[in-house]
């Protein structure tokens, strides 16, 4: 049981060094709102969602009062749109309707984000799929809250490399579609290999379809708490910095589950997952960068930033196990460049490049996240970062994902802003040798040996 003597304890976290419950999401299912007729479709998804999301914000407001706990976001993920749209939508114009009538429904809760925009082509692309994903860039121009992700990959399945060489283009098309946002939508796509069912982190939240109707699933964060335990202990050895690790985030994930159940409770949904994710922002002090530098890096980039983020990584996930029976998500450590200050710093002092960021993705939790890049870059190289993002996720068994922005426009040497928990970015630069070739073949990249457990 978790009672008020562990929220007490977190005091100290949450008025100074940045503890927060990043997310409340609700996943709805929306298979029971297939339908045929197009209209019929729009007008049973957003009578759904409104319905069982009406309360949402309301509870998470009062949870946040009651306990001092901040919730800075609460959200929707519903079942990817390609599968729920495909009877009725005949074109990506139809999507559109759809993405369109998600947004309304998100305007109308008051939730911050909605996901699910989304399609699984691990192995391959029906109609309906490759209709969304062609919609995408219109879908995230015309729209505020939605979000979007397409898992390409998976470790069972191997790559589908017509879906990333689609892929490339789709965030190309975006970035054009919304060059007047500094290429805003792009912020809002994601690409994944492995992509979990559960996750309740923006861009790439959807509700599984092993999930059940209605689930709430929780995400917490929390990198300027494990800074400051780990300032307790400089200079001390390894065991005693994975030890101290490991007890922040036990106590940060019983947070987590405290805030899950009680929105469960109140709502009347079932609790799905904890996800604890040291999720940065560009706030001073809430940085995963931070927290490497701490352990003895003198910026992160430097040789041996891998080996710490992976000893991170792990500890984190070995503390939230103990704290909560359902740890889900992603949960670990995200490396968001524009999201953390930290890594922004160690970018503008030429410490941190994107192939070092890849390195760093073989032992996080997500990828490549939130990188701003020269807005001439060919989509053919953005396809094959994503391969290459793709293929580290699919050997390895994890998660992977791709969240790059190319901004129309600017070079580097340039930053774009982004705004609130997006913060700002400077643009990267980009291996220059083409890989068009190579992403021209076509076909799939097979699943590796170990996939074969059966």
């Amino acid at each position: 049981m978790i009672n008020i003597y562990e929220v007490n304890e977190t005091n100290k976290m949450v008025e100074q060094e940045n503890l927060d419950v990043r997310t409340i999401t609700m996943g709805i299912s929306l298979l029971d709102c297939c339908d045929e007729n197009l209209e019929k479709l729009n007008e049973k998804i957003y009578e759904k969602i409104t319905r069982l999301a009406k309360n949402l914000v309301s509870t998470g407001e009062a949870i946040s009062k009651e306990f001092g706990i901040p919730i800075v976001n609460k959200r929707i993920s519903v079942t990817p749109i390609a599968l729920v749209g495909g009877s009725a939508c005949h074109s990506p114009e139809d999507f559109v309707t759809i993405a369109q009538t998600l947004d309304r429904a998100a305007k109308t809760v008051g939730v911050n984000f909605l996901g699910g925009y989304s399609a699984l082509v691990s192995k391959g692309m029906t109609q309906a799929d490759r209709n969304l994903i062609l919609s995408i860039p219109k879908a995230l121009a015309t729209t505020e809250r939605v979000c979007s992700s397409v898992n390409v990959g998976s470790t069972k399945t191997g790559l589908d490399m017509d879906a990333i060489k689609l892929m490339g283009e789709i965030v190309k098309q975006t970035a054009e579609e919304t060059k007047e946002q500094d290429s805003l939508g792009c912020a809002k796509l994601v690409v994944f290999c492995n992509a979990p069912d559960d996750n309740p982190f923006m861009a790439g939240a959807f509700h599984g379809v092993t999930e059940a109707d209605v689930i709430i699933n929780v995400g917490v964060s929390g990198p300027g708490v494990v800074k400051t335990a780990l300032e307790q202990v400089r200079g001390e050895n390894f065991e005693v910095l994975c030890e101290t690790v490991k007890r922040t985030a036990f106590k940060v994930t019983r947070v987590g589950q405290l805030v899950a159940q009680e929105a469960s409770a109140r709502l009347g949904v079932p609790f799905g997952i904890v996800d604890l994710s040291l999720a940065p922002t560009p706030a001073v002090g809430d940085s995963v960068a931070e927290i490497l530098e701490e352990m003895g890096l003198e910026s992160v980039g430097a040789p041996g930033t891998t080996a710490a983020l992976a000893l991170l990584n792990d500890q984190v996930k070995k503390g939230g196990v103990m704290a909560s029976s359902y740890v889900g998500g992603l949960s670990g450590a995200f490396i968001p460049v524009s999201e953390d200050q930290g890594m922004i710093d160690a970018v503008v002092r030429n410490a941190l490049t994107i192939e070092k960021l890849e390195a760093m993705t073989c032992v996080c939790s997500v990828g490549l996240d939130m990188i701003a890049i020269p807005g001439d870059t060919p989509a053919s190289t953005i396809s094959g970062i994503i391969a290459d993002e793709a293929a580290i996720g699919m050997i390895n068994q994890k998660t992977t994902a791709v969240r790059l922005i190319p901004v129309i426009g600017k070079g580097v040497g340039e930053t774009v802003e982004f705004g609130g928990l997006l913060g700002y970015a400077p643009i990267m630069p980009v291996n220059p040798f083409s890989c068009e070739a190579f992403v021209n073949r076509g076909g799939r990249i097979p699943a590796p040996i170990h996939s074969f457990k059966n």
